[in-house]
């Protein structure tokens, strides 16, 4: 039996800010528990919901110093279990109560580094004695470089290897160097520019990066950007220097839960043999709760994000005019920065029959428009993997993107003239680029319809399930505990 222990920072169904919690939530499921006995450890947060705290499970507590501002700390340990996976949860009221996991990110950085180390200080208590630790993101970024040198003193740890896994390289928890010593009790020589020194600061994640040993990323593609300058986000240079280390593994999707025919969040289900006839039911009962003119003939353009510069807002910003003509409504659905919700807030009012701003994050509200929407629109400037594309392949929805990250490696273009692809893609980060291929798209739904649906048939086909991406995974355990 091998052994992986899971350590982020969310985790669906307990806490979601994004798709590193569905990542952590749906991947464990996945491996054949004959095989694979894989666990997962997060932080307790108060603000996971009360139907799974109340089960939660005491298993032990102990009291833990790590720097000098992290001193005799209590260390509580739950556990639960769902779906034949054991989720952990480190306890510490002053550090976990909260009404979302981050915030003020001197607080944030103080707080993971105390969950990192917990992390390798509960294993002997527990009784669990992991293979490999597979960490996410720069908030576990320190359990690969204490791994290696404060707890390689106890045998216990002896052979044990880490994965980082970088879901988005532009957030790195930095902080300075003085007080990152404080925090974690790490010597001088740690801080060094070959170790976890950055531009004079200290980075948890580069910790990460230079001490685990292999490195993943969500997507073929961003794995190879993040090695060049305008990606990489000052530690281009250390990841082209580990690129034999590191693959990129597209993320899936859960199909269970994102299932049309099943989905009981949409007005009408519908498969990949009915959407023809039942897909437009769901645009004109949309239509109608959203205020927008009712007509299954309009071409229905749908985003659901955080609205962030990452996200290509600024390119829909540039030309919205030319995309909302007479015969075409746009939906967004996300909250994020304030320019681009008044931005919406803005076109909505100015198109009331048109455009539609969903300045929220409702989960039954997206999955209406992916059932009720013609293209799903993502102009990302980066787009390490996207789960957005995925999702709208499962509804018979098309995708129309910019050709980065993932989104370059899970929308192939469509082509007229040999009659494949399954989306719409442009190249360059440029508006009338996107505002050109948004209109070709219009053009083959409205024209040519029966392409249209050959499209969606190739989209809705496609298999973005976890099931996939699981066998890149047992390959790369099996790879770094010597067993391909």
């Amino acid at each position: 039996m091998k052994k992986i222990l899971f350590a982020a920072s969310e985790c669906v169904p307990f806490i979601k800010t994004g798709g590193l919690a569905d990542v952590c939530g749906a991947l464990p499921k996945e491996f054949d528990p004959n095989y694979w006995d894989v666990r997962v450890v997060i932080p307790n947060y108060s603000c996971i919901p009360e139907k799974y705290r109340s089960k939660f499970e005491y298993v032990t507590h102990f009291y833990m110093n790590a720097g000098s501002k992290i001193q005799d700390k209590y260390v509580g340990v739950l556990q639960y279990q769902m779906d034949g996976v054991t989720y952990y949860f480190i306890d510490n009221e002053e550090y976990f109560t909260c009404t979302t996991p981050y915030g003020d990110i001197r607080y944030d950085i103080e707080k993971f580094v105390f969950f990192d180390k917990a992390v390798l200080s509960m294993l002997p208590l527990i009784g669990f004695q992991p293979d490999i630790i597979h960490c996410h993101d720069w908030e576990t970024g320190l359990i690969p470089v204490y791994l290696k040198n404060e707890f390689q003193g106890d045998m216990f740890f002896w052979g044990m290897k880490s994965i980082i896994t970088i879901h988005n390289l532009k957030f790195q928890g930095v902080w300075d160097v003085e007080t990152m010593q404080e925090l974690t009790g790490f010597p001088k020589d740690l801080f060094t520019p070959d170790k976890l020194e950055f531009k004079k600061d200290a980075n948890m994640l580069k910790g990460g990066i230079v001490y685990a040993d292999y490195i993943t990323t969500v997507s073929d593609s961003y794995a190879n950007e993040i090695q060049m300058p305008f990606y990489g986000e000052g530690l281009d240079g250390l990841l082209s220097a580990r690129h034999f280390d590191m693959q990129g593994i597209v993320n899936g999707i859960d199909y269970q839960s994102y299932d049309p025919q099943t989905d009981a969040k949409i007005f009408v289900n519908y498969n990949h043999e009915s959407f023809r006839r039942k897909k437009a039911l769901n645009k004109e009962k949309l239509q109608q709760e959203l205020g927008l003119a009712v007509d299954k003939k309009k071409y229905m353009i749908g985003l659901v994000s955080r609205l962030t510069d990452q996200k290509g807002l600024d390119l829909v910003n540039c030309v919205m005019d030319g995309i909302v003509d007479e015969f075409t409504q746009f939906v967004v659905i996300g909250t994020g920065d304030s320019q681009y919700e008044n931005m919406f807030r803005h076109y909505a009012w100015k198109y009331p029959d048109r455009v539609s701003a969903n300045i929220c994050y409702s989960d039954e509200l997206a999955r209406k428009l992916y059932a009720a929407a013609d293209a799903f629109l993502m102009p990302s400037l980066f787009e390490p993997c996207g789960l957005t594309q995925l999702i709208s392949f499962r509804y018979g929805t098309v995708p129309i993107v910019r050709e980065t990250g993932g989104l370059r490696d899970t929308v192939i273009p469509y082509n007229e003239y040999e009659n494949t692809g399954d989306g719409f893609s442009f190249s360059n980060y440029n508006a009338h680029e996107m505002l050109n291929i948004i209109n070709y798209s219009k053009h083959i739904y409205y024209d040519k319809k029966r392409a249209w649906n050959q499209i969606i048939d190739r989209g809705m086909q496609k298999d973005f399930s976890w099931n996939a991406s699981k066998f890149r995974y047992e390959g790369l355990y099996n790879y770094l505990l010597g067993e391909c």
